[in-house]
């Protein structure tokens, strides 16, 4: 299958979409494209130093998916996690995860990630399918040049400008999903969208975005067993395992589990746990929108003030998945741009709402009507009743699960609700499930390029072309006492502040043949030592349509704000940030959780195979505990080399993009579970680590001592048939190499070892109407998190759409699907299941 796929694999950059001359179908033209984010600098696409794809308006209308957003997905390189509807991860070249700090996304060159957490909210922040003008994605590390968290990648989302974009449009979608889906009928999506824009003379313009939508989500409902082995030496698997932790269930997890010794063995018990759909509220809207006010004082100069803001009620995840409600993100930014000086500040604050954490609602509902000492005080009792009146132990502990839950709050009921309106208002997740984080995000920027003008003579003489740049940033959030702590200013708002500058020099060589840039970025976080990211490429163009690149770059990760200041109550384990002034005595004290875990399951194989009593057992095995020995974080380092080439061949009508890399990682910045024993006595420190009641647990932010090493290549064609007809597609591959010491911390790869797109597409199939059809190949890859751990399985799609043009009303009416045959699939485990969707678009105005 593979290697027909890649055969097939026909994909170019949608931006490099080849510019016909009139009357000559048989030539393209591409150098005229220009991009801006490979190098913070204009230049042609052909010549770019290193990887980069554009996905331009053509590309967009011609695309099968819904919108721009969705049609990101089928770039080169791109892996999309889909935790929900309304919220997609992108991420490129491997350490996927659902909130991918490592991976950078800007509206316009702002940042529009959510403050306290580092990363974005999928699209909370992004421009709407009438305002988009192009995406441009650089795959693999930018952070030479951004700073940041760009190791993995970086997508700049380039809006219209209301001088040269005016008027109005209209865009209504309308969707449907769920479609022959067991449990759930099917539901109806809804997105209406409005821009304007005007001139109001030569030196002043304006526009308004607005955008509403309106849905039910992909629901998770994943039944897999996580534990299915805990009883395993009594015999109970599958349905009869006492300590069955659905994926999709929350309450049952190891917080909630107890070892109870019933009639002489040791079982693992967890508490009932309740699923996703019974404790959140799939129902999704975002409203969002923006105000533009551009004024040009000159012909070449520009100042913009931008607002942006977004109001969500969507299901989300980090660690944990999240009912998002109310949530909110604003941005306020005033950009200045001439031909050589650009300057840009901004302010993003973000408001969590009346959002809440489903795992913590889940248990804490079980809790709220009875603790877990008296649950499992009953589900004994009931226990030892069966066995002495004469059941089987599968029907003694089915017996005692039902006792224990008599009274149980049940999904649907007003006490069940008015539960969970309860609990999403306590902000302690030991004992509520509330999320209420207000952070805020400071950003200023600059950069210069002074042989522009003021240094033209300097230019002129030795060739070289100068860039420079600055940030300060500073991150602010207001400790709640549950997410957040100020450790040293208590009642004062925490403060996280770095500061970047980088220099960037290029030359042109042999007839502007061979093209060298290199750069030079130092960044210092206020806890870290200054670190220095340089990159160096070179570009050689033997002729203008072949063109062949080479980089090297070294990129670093300060920690994120959780990352190094979290303080998170989450279900009896506490998530601590890595810095001393949180983790300080934690580290120093605390054991392996794995350790323990490997301690406890031996203790209950003692006791239930060898009859050892359980002292005895925990003198056997106590050799198995380990002591953590990770220490405070510290930033995480990349080295990437990558080469390339970009070129047109077969009459300049197949264009060619092909990429090769290898990247180190160093220092990846992880969790480690370890837990404290509640007793300074070192022959006591076995036996509280045998029960769970009397330890306390922790997940701390910390470095893998791992050096993780991985590669991959991509290559995209796409070649015009005809006078318009583009057949398109792509192939990925991705490969984790080797881990160098591999201490069992290093961030999962979590990223199929192929992906692959095939398209077709024309654009004027007849006079008014234009298709695309495009397939995509996943394959199968194990996922691993502290959520949840498994294989995702391999899976195809297909997504089509035609297009009808009315030129005379100005409409155009498109009518697509993806996942045209609705064959459910996941990108990771714990995430929902992907149906069909199937939708119009109507656009008036373009």
């Amino acid at each position: 299958m593979l290697p027909t796929l890649l055969a097939l694999s026909l994909l170019t950059p949608p931006d490099s979409l080849p510019t016909r001359y009139p009357g000559r179908a048989d030539s393209v033209l591409l150098n005229e494209v220009i991009v801006v984010s490979a190098s913070r600098t204009a230049e042609r696409l052909m010549r770019s130093p290193v990887s980069i794809d554009v996905l331009d308006s053509r590309s967009i209308r011609l695309s099968a998916q819904p919108s721009y957003y969705d049609a990101i997905e089928n770039l080169k390189g791109v892996q999309l996690l889909t935790p929900s509807l309304g919220f997609k991860v992108y991420n490129a070249r491997g350490f996927a995860n659902p909130t991918n700090v490592r991976f950078v996304q800007l509206v316009d060159g702002r940042d529009n990630q959510a403050p306290h957490i580092g990363a974005p909210i999928a699209g909370a922040l992004a421009p709407s399918d009438l305002d988009i003008q192009r995406v441009e994605l650089v795959p693999g590390a930018a952070s030479a040049l951004y700073g940041m968290n760009a190791l993995n990648g970086l997508i700049n989302l380039l809006t219209k400008n209301p001088f040269t974009s005016t008027g109005l449009s209209v865009s209504q979608k309308t969707g449907v999903n769920h479609v022959a889906e067991a449990g759930s009928r099917p539901q109806v999506f809804s997105e209406t969208s409005l821009r304007y824009a005007a001139r109001l003379g030569t030196s002043w313009a304006f526009k308004i975005n607005l955008s509403y939508q309106r849905g039910y989500d992909w629901i998770a409902s994943d039944a897999t067993d996580l534990s299915p082995s805990l009883n395993a030496s009594l015999g109970l698997t599958g349905a009869d395992n006492p300590a069955r932790d659905p994926v999709s269930s929350y309450g049952n997890e190891s917080a909630n589990r107890r070892t109870l010794s019933l009639n002489g063995r040791n079982y693992v018990v967890a508490r009932t746990g309740y699923y996703e759909a019974e404790v959140t509220d799939y129902r999704l809207s975002n409203l969002a929108g923006s105000v533009a006010v551009h004024y040009r004082p000159s012909r070449n100069t520009e100042l913009a003030y931008v607002y942006q803001g977004s109001w969500l009620d969507n299901v989300y995840q980090r660690t944990n998945r999240f009912r998002l409600e109310n949530y909110r993100l604003d941005q306020h930014s005033l950009t200045f741009t001439s031909p050589s000086v650009q300057l840009r500040a901004y302010r993003t604050s973000e408001n969590t709402g009346q959002s809440y954490n489903l795992r913590s609602m889940a248990e804490n509902i079980d809790r709220s009507f009875k603790s877990d000492n008296t649950w499992f005080a009953d589900f004994s009792q009931q226990f030892r009743s069966s066995v002495a009146a004469g059941a089987s132990v599968t029907d003694a502990l089915q017996a005692a699960r039902n006792r224990a839950d008599q009274g149980r709050p049940q999904p649907g009921t007003p006490a069940f609700d008015a539960t969970i309106a309860r609990l999403r208002d306590i902000n302690n997740w030991d004992i509520g499930a509330a999320l209420r984080v207000q952070s805020w995000l400071y950003h200023v920027e600059g950069q210069i390029e002074p042989t522009q003008k003021l240094w033209a003579r300097f230019r002129q003489q030795t060739g070289v072309e100068l860039l420079a740049g600055f940030d300060y940033r500073t991150y602010v959030v207001f400790p709640d006492g549950n997410y957040f702590i100020n450790p040293t200013e208590p009642g004062n708002n925490l403060i996280y502040t770095k500061a970047g500058g980088f220099v960037q020099a290029t030359r042109a060589f042999f007839a502007d043949r061979l093209k060298l840039t290199g750069t030079w970025r130092v960044d210092k976080n206020a806890y870290f030592n200054a670190r220095l990211n340089p990159r160096v490429s070179v570009v050689y163009s033997p002729v203008q349509s072949h063109n062949i690149r080479a980089s090297y770059q070294t990129g670093y990760r300060f920690p994120s704000l959780f990352e190094a200041f979290s303080n998170v109550n989450s279900g009896g384990v506490k998530r601590v940030g890595g810095l001393p002034l949180l983790a300080q005595g934690i580290f120093e004290t605390s054991y392996f959780r794995t350790s323990i875990d490997a301690f406890q399951a031996a203790i209950n194989t003692d006791v239930n195979v060898n009859k050892l009593t359980t002292q005895q057992a925990i003198e056997k095995n106590k050799g198995l505990l380990k002591p953590n020995t990770y220490t405070y974080i510290k930033p995480e380092e990349v080295n990437a080399v990558e080469v390339g080439y970009k070129g047109l061949v077969a009459g300049q009508r197949l264009f060619i993009d092909a990429d090769f890399y290898y990247s180190t990682y160093r220092n990846f910045i992880a969790q480690v579970e370890a837990n404290v024993p509640r007793t300074n006595v070192p022959d006591s420190i076995p036996f509280a680590l045998a029960d769970r009641t009397k330890q306390d647990r922790y997940r701390l932010w910390t470095n893998s001592r791992t050096v993780v090493r991985n590669y991959g290549a991509s290559l995209g064609l796409r070649y015009a048939l005809g006078k318009s007809w583009i057949v398109s597609g792509n192939a990925t591959y991705a490969q984790l190499d080797r881990t160098d010491s591999g201490d069992g911390l290093e961030e999962a790869f979590n990223t199929p070892r192929w992906i692959a797109n095939v398209g077709l597409a024309n654009s004027q199939l007849l006079t008014k109407l234009g298709a695309s059809i495009n397939y995509k190949y996943q394959s199968a890859f194990l996922w691993q998190s502290s959520l949840a751990t498994g294989m995702v399985p391999a899976f195809h799609t297909v997504d089509a759409q035609v297009t009808y043009r009315l030129a005379a009303l100005g409409v155009t009416a498109k009518l697509g699907a993806t996942n045209l045959f609705n064959r459910p699939y996941t990108t990771f485990v714990a995430g929902p299941s992907v149906g069909g969707f199937y939708y119009t678009t109507l656009v008036w105005g373009l």
